[in-house]
C-alpha cells in the first residue's frame, strides 16, 4: 500500500477527497500530508445543500492532527468554494474538522480527554498545544455539549452555592441529584440568580419538580416560592446544614467557656475543639478516654455537645409525625438549656421546621451536591485559581456538567476506520 493510500484508509477520506502527497520531515519530527479534490464534482451549497459546481480554491489552510507514531501530524488543503445562486459564493466545509477550527475533529476529541484527566498546564505539555487553544477546545466542547443537553427540568433539584474569590464572590450551583452533574452555573447568590434558571421554564415544566434540597439561605426559598408550583412541599432543607446550626453553636459554647476557663487558670478545653464538632462514634480511639473524661463533667461545652448529639436520633423516624413529636422534645430541651447559642440554634430550627420535615417524605439530602462542590474545590486547585468567571463556570460544566463534549466523526465510507482505531487507542472500545 503507498503512502497516499495508507493516509487515505486512516483518515476515511472518500470521493471527492484524496490524499496527493505525504512528506515525511524526520528532522523537524512532522508528517505532512496533502489532500485535493477531484475535479468536475459536483459540491452541495452548504447553506441550502442544492449541487453546484465549484467555483474557486479557497488559500491554503493547516490542520493540526492525532500524531503518526512519534511524528506531529498536519494536513494541509485548499478547500473548494462554489457560487450558489441564492447564497452567492461559500466555501465547502472540510469533513475532518469544524468550521474555523485549525485542529481536526479527532485531535480536539484527544485533547478534550486529556484535559479531562489533567490540569491546562498538563495538556499543554502532552498535546503541544497552547494555553489559549487548549481552553477554546474546552470552551468549544462546553458550548457543543450545551447545544445537544436535553431541555428538561431535573425532579430532585441540589442549589448550593461555591465561592468565585475572597469577599464572598459566589456561583450558585444547580444540581441533578439523580445523575449527579451540575445543570446550571449562575453568577451570584441571590434571588434573582436562582430565578434566572427557573425562567427558563414554563409554570407546567417546574411543576415536573419533586423536590428541591438547599440550605436554609433566604433568596433561594425565596426564588422557588415565586416560581415552583407547591414549592412549601418541596423545599426540603439539607440534613448536613440543619446540624451544622447545631455544631455551630456547640463550637460557640466551647470558645465562650474556654475563654473563662482560661482565665481561671483551667485548660480542661484545650485542645479539644474538633472533638465537640465530631460525631460520637468518629472520636479517635487513642483519644476516646480523654473526651469521655471531659464529656462526664458539668462543663456547659459539654451539655450543648450531649444536646447535639441527641438531635441526631431526629433523622431516624420514618414518619413526619413521629419525626415532629421527637423534635418537639428535643426543642424543650435545647431551649431550657440556658446556653444562648443552642437556644438560637433551636429557635432557628423550629422557624424552619415544615421544610425540615419534608425530608422524610422524600430522604434525600444534598450530598450529591457537596461531593461536586469537592470536585469543584480540586479543579480549582488544579488551575491555582481562577481569574476569569467564565472559564470558572466552563471548567464546571466541562467537568462536571454530564455533557456530550466530543465532536462527531464523519462515519461514512472509510471514516470508521478512522474512529475505530481512535477509540481502541483512546479505550473507548
Amino acid at each position: 500500500m503507498r503512502d497516499t493510500e495508507f493516509y487515505e484508509a486512516l483518515l476515511g477520506l472518500s470521493d471527492p477527497w484524496k490524499v496527493t502527497k505525504v512528506e515525511l520531515n524526520s528532522e523537524a519530527g512532522r508528517v505532512d500530508i496533502w489532500i485535493e479534490d477531484c475535479s468536475g464534482f459536483k459540491w452541495s451549497c452548504p447553506e441550502c445543500q442544492e449541487k453546484v459546481s465549484i467555483y474557486d480554491h479557497s488559500e491554503e489552510r493547516v490542520w493540526r492532527h492525532l500524531n503518526t507514531c512519534q511524528f506531529r501530524t498536519f494536513i494541509h488543503c485548499r478547500l473548494p468554494r462554489v457560487k450558489c445562486p441564492k447564497h452567492g459564493v461559500r466555501q465547502v466545509l472540510a469533513p475532518w474538522a469544524e468550521p474555523g477550527s485549525r485542529f481536526s475533529l479527532l485531535f480536539e476529541n484527544w485533547v478534550i480527554d486529556t484535559l479531562k484527566e489533567c490540569d491546562i498546564t498538563g495538556t499543554n505539555r502532552l498535546t503541544g498545544t497552547s494555553w489559549y487553544e487548549a481552553w477554546n477546545i474546552m470552551d468549544k466542547a462546553v458550548q457543543r455539549g450545551l447545544s445537544r443537553k436535553e431541555r428538561r427540568v431535573p425532579e430532585y433539584l441540589g442549589i448550593d452555592e461555591k465561592s468565585f474569590a475572597k469577599r464572598h464572590h459566589y456561583e450558585t450551583l444547580i444540581c441533578d441529584l439523580s445523575k449527579g452533574t451540575v445543570e446550571c452555573v449562575i453568577r451570584g447568590r441571590r434571588q434573582e440568580s436562582l430565578e434566572a434558571y427557573f425562567q427558563q421554564f414554563s409554570e407546567e415544566e417546574l411543576k415536573g419538580i419533586k423536590a428541591i434540597v438547599m440550605d436554609m439561605w433566604d433568596p433561594y426559598i425565596a426564588a422557588s416560592k415565586a416560581f415552583v408550583p407547591d414549592a412549601e412541599k418541596k423545599i426540603i432543607f439539607d440534613r448536613f446544614h440543619v446540624m451544622q446550626q447545631v455544631t455551630g453553636a456547640v463550637d460557640k459554647v466551647r470558645r465562650q467557656e474556654h475563654k473563662k476557663l482560661m482565665a481561671e487558670g483551667d485548660d480542661r478545653l484545650k485542645g479539644t475543639k474538633h472533638l465537640w464538632l465530631m460525631n460520637q462514634e468518629r472520636i479517635p480511639d487513642r483519644r476516646k478516654e480523654e473526651f469521655e473524661e471531659i464529656r462526664k463533667t458539668e462543663l456547659k461545652t459539654a451539655r450543648a455537645w450531649a444536646i447535639k448529639e441527641s438531635l441526631r436520633r431526629f433523622w431516624d423516624y420514618r414518619y413526619p409525625k413521629n419525626a415532629q413529636k421527637y423534635f418537639k422534645r428535643w426543642y424543650f430541651w435545647a431551649t431550657h438549656s440556658r446556653l444562648r447559642p443552642v437556644i438560637e440554634a433551636a429557635k432557628t430550627l423550629k422557624r424552619h421546621l415544615p421544610n425540615i420535615l419534608t425530608y422524610f417524605k422524600h430522604r434525600i439530602t444534598n450530598a450529591v451536591t457537596e461531593g461536586l462542590n469537592s470536585k469543584i474545590q480540586m479543579i480549582k486547585q488544579m488551575a491555582c485559581g481562577f481569574r476569569n468567571r467564565e472559564n470558572y463556570r466552563k471548567a464546571i460544566l466541562f467537568h462536571c456538567g454530564g455533557l456530550d463534549l466530543y465532536a462527531r466523526v464523519p462515519t461514512q465510507s472509510g471514516s470508521l476506520v478512522n474512529t475505530t482505531i481512535y477509540c481502541m487507542i483512546h479505550g473507548k472500545l
